[in-house]
């Protein structure tokens, strides 16, 4: 991340919460966050990861929760614990997601799409619930955003993930729909990002990084850096009069006529 390319005092005095934040997208996001002036608290299913990830912020700025994101223990955990450290919540970033098979969609077993549509779809839809109930953090009171991570699978079939882009799709939906209920006082945005380098990509992609890169107009996969430089923009006032919307984050792919 160049030192030019972030504002530094934009987030000063805000408070975040980023889920799915011990690595790729959502550690990224958070780093950004802090690096514009931003406390945050990070969370992640996988406690050592976190703690590795939490060694990565300056001294002060982070409190990491590890827990699953569809747990309400979990977040009543979180959302205690950011009232009780910062005093206020800003700013609520859904990131935590799964994709625990891969193959068609013909194929799934019925169990495990319950299990990613709980988490994914549900997961988001009860983090923001819980954080608008709060009442020590008042977050309609402090003119909170909620900024949603969805995926241009949501838009466009990929090959092997297509129920994880059938819940991207939901929560895509699910964004538009909260921003027109929850206005003016709640902003709710998201961002749909193609392939960026994340283990979870890797994982789908292994060994044809360079083909799929070919097909993009900018000629390369997204980095997590490029998906946190637009989470920012969206959780300042910056972006005071933009809402419902949900913004690709692709390379030019979809205007190529592409899919993820």
């Amino acid at each position: 991340m160049s030192e030019q390319s972030v504002q530094v005092h934009r987030l000063e005095g805000k408070t975040a919460i980023v889920t799915g934040a011990s690595r790729g997208i959502g550690l990224a996001i958070a780093l950004r966050l802090v690096a514009e002036g931003a406390q945050v608290c990070i969370t992640a299913r996988n406690a050592e990861a976190l703690h590795d990830a939490a060694a990565q912020f300056p001294k002060g700025s982070v409190i990491p929760l590890a827990g699953k994101a569809h747990d309400p223990d979990h977040r009543l955990e979180v959302l205690n614990a950011v009232a009780e450290t910062f005093g206020q919540l800003d700013v609520l970033v859904n990131n935590a997601g799964i994709n625990p098979v891969y193959g068609s969609v013909m194929d799934l077993d019925l169990a495990a799409a319950r299990k990613i549509t709980e988490v994914n779809v549900f997961g988001t839809l009860a983090w923001i619930q819980d954080t608008y109930r709060h009442v020590a953090l008042d977050f309609a009171g402090r003119g909170g955003t909620v900024i949603n991570v969805s995926s241009v699978t949501g838009q466009t079939p990929a090959p092997g993930i297509g129920f994880y882009g059938v819940t991207k799709a939901a929560i895509a939906h699910l964004t538009r729909t909260l921003a027109v209920e929850m206005g003016p006082k709640i902003r709710v945005n998201a961002v749909a990002p193609a392939v960026v380098k994340t283990q979870f990509a890797q994982a789908l992609y292994e060994g044809k990084e360079a083909e799929v890169a070919a097909r993009y107009p900018l000629g390369r996969l997204g980095n997590p850096e490029d998906i946190a430089a637009t989470v920012a923009f969206l959780a300042s006032s910056d972006s005071a009069w933009i809402t419902g919307q949900v913004i690709n984050l692709d390379g030019g792919l979809l205007a190529a006529g592409g899919t993820a």
